[in-house]
């Protein structure tokens, strides 16, 4: 699996949690949308989109697998809001 591209739309509200949404594309073919970028306790981590189900709980729609895929497409879309807080900052 190759992240072929990565987009990333900051949210500017102060003091929020969520701080951007990504979208990433997989091998040029397959895209997953509103991956959120989210500062939490322990620092920034990633939300894999979800939805809420009936009981309140929050279910993932797309997810890796595996720790491997988890860390690649976190590095990666973090590496990715960096740039753009980067850019942004100019």
């Amino acid at each position: 699996m190759k992240i072929t591209d990565i987009r990333v739309r900051l949210v500017n509200k102060e003091d929020a949690k969520l701080k951007a949404v990504a979208s990433i594309t997989i091998d040029d073919c397959f895209v997953v949308h509103d991956i959120k970028i989210i500062d939490g306790r322990e620092g920034l981590f990633i939300q894999m989109p979800n939805r809420k189900t009936p009981d309140g709980d929050h279910k993932d729609i797309a997810h890796p697998i595996n720790t491997e895929t988890r860390e690649t497409i976190k590095n990666s879309v973090l590496s990715a809001y960096q740039a753009e807080l980067s850019k942004s900052a100019e």
